[in-house]
């Protein structure tokens, strides 16, 4: 639960940033610059394949470096038949906060690589001979990755990217794979 206050207050702060700075350029090479996207994802748990809505919430600091939050929310679930037992999964919500490295490749491309922590809830529910059990379990994770972000002009852009969740209890490592639209402020 903690990390999922640490990640809810981390994306209140940068969501209030953008009002405080307002009169900032969005040119990094001038400063600080702000931007929020909103985008799918695609958990990959081995057996079962999760997806959340996601929105992020960052600050450019600089022309290479840059802070972000997560949160998401589940809204693909997945079903699992085995040997008489049926299971089904979903992520009822998870946040994560980033540090991001940020290597310009042109005035429009980006590539990121990006490390962090974060937490993901997932809601269980099983099945066997009539018999049904359910459970909620928080994965606390250090997460991982790097994608690509392209700008179609100086406000808006898509943003692709791969995340490596590793529990820090070694039972629910996930991929996760996202797209989704940013926008600068």
């Amino acid at each position: 639960m903690r990390a999922y206050i640490v990640a809810a207050a981390s994306a209140a702060v940068l969501l209030a940033l953008p009002a405080a700075a307002s009169a900032q350029s969005p040119d990094t090479a001038s400063g600080t610059s702000f931007y929020g996207g909103l985008g799918y994802a695609q958990h990959d748990y081995g057996k079962a394949d999760l997806g959340t809505v996601q929105g992020r919430f960052g600050a450019r600091l600089n022309q290479n470096f840059a802070v972000e939050g997560e949160v998401g929310g589940g809204v693909k679930s997945d079903s699992i038949d085995a040997a008489g037992v049926h299971s089904r999964s979903k992520v009822t919500r998870q946040g994560a906060v980033y540090g991001v490295g940020v290597l310009p490749i042109s005035p429009k491309l980006d590539l990121l690589g990006r490390v962090g922590y974060g937490a993901t809830q997932v809601k269980s529910q099983v099945n066997a001979a009539g018999v049904t059990d359910s459970d909620k379990r928080t994965v606390k994770s250090l997460n991982f990755g790097g994608g690509g972000q392209y700008n179609f002009d100086r406000a808006n852009g898509l943003r692709a990217d791969y995340t490596r969740q590793e529990a820090s209890n070694g039972d629910r490592n996930a991929n996760v794979w996202s797209l989704g639209y940013v926008r600068r402020f």
